[in-house]
């Protein structure tokens, strides 16, 4: 599969693996879809994310132990663990292995992409029955 390009109304379309590495770019600033942030912004955000990844690590940390148990999480997940991939969260629990947790998600009807906040009543029922037995 290799790459081709063929004109299209005076423009160049370019197909294959690698056709958005060949895109155009606008001539404005680098990264023109995103507005330009302030420093102060940036540095802002840089520490929100920080505080977020180490409360979600010390969660994980709990659940890994068994001070906390995931149906605990599921029913009223903290601000931190609801971005998170309900796949890696899985991933933590004591005996719960990549298969297994791709089972389980399968069997809710869970994407291996869906995160804790985003998933509906039905989903996260199901998780918290399978848990509470």
């Amino acid at each position: 599969m290799g790459e081709e390009a063929s004109s299209c109304g005076g423009r160049l379309l370019t197909t294959g693996p690698f056709w958005l590495q060949n895109r155009p770019v606008s001539k404005g600033s680098p990264g023109a879809g995103a507005p330009g942030r302030s420093r102060e912004q940036r540095l802002r955000a840089l520490q929100q994310a920080n505080e977020v990844r180490t409360a979600r690590a010390k969660l994980k940390k709990q659940l890994a132990s068994g001070k906390i148990e995931l149906v605990q999480i599921l029913a009223d997940p903290p601000a931190c663990v609801r971005t998170a991939r309900v796949r890696d969260v899985l991933l933590v629990v004591p005996k719960i292995g990549s298969v297994r947790a791709g089972r389980i998600l399968a069997q809710c009807g869970i994407a291996h992409s869906k995160t804790l906040g985003g998933l509906t009543d039905r989903q996260r029922g199901e998780l918290m029955n399978l848990f509470r037995r």
